[in-house]
């Protein structure tokens, strides 16, 4: 039987504030640099796992960041998962400022 108790569900909208708070915090309004998406894309990964792993929950996490400049270039983008429903999950957070486009995903993988 599956436990359905809030401390070991994979919270959409609570993994959803989590990647926000990481994007703000790591690139906040700042304008699209080529050299500085390295950095801004590990610092949003390595925020949201942090963040993550201390909900204490019973997850295996794996987070992917893109970044793209707003150039009128066009983005695809697809993920497919073979996993448990009830006790799987998984997050994606398109996020924006004048200069760039920032997609998180997080896939959370019940232990």
């Amino acid at each position: 039987m599956v436990d359905s108790n809030e401390e070991t569900l994979f919270v959409v909208d609570e993994v959803s504030d989590i990647i926000k708070d990481s994007i703000e915090h790591s690139i906040g309004s700042q304008l699209y640099q080529q050299n500085m998406v390295n950095k801004w894309t590990n610092s949003v990964v390595e925020n949201c796992l942090t963040r993550l792993c201390k909900l204490a929950k019973p997850f295996k996490y794996i987070v992917t960041c893109a970044i793209m400049q707003k150039n009128g270039a066009g983005f695809h983008a697809a993920s497919s998962c073979y996993w448990d429903n009830l006790t799987d999950g998984s997050c994606t957070v398109r996020w924006e400022n004048k200069t760039m486009y920032v997609i998180v995903s997080v896939f959370g993988l019940a232990i």
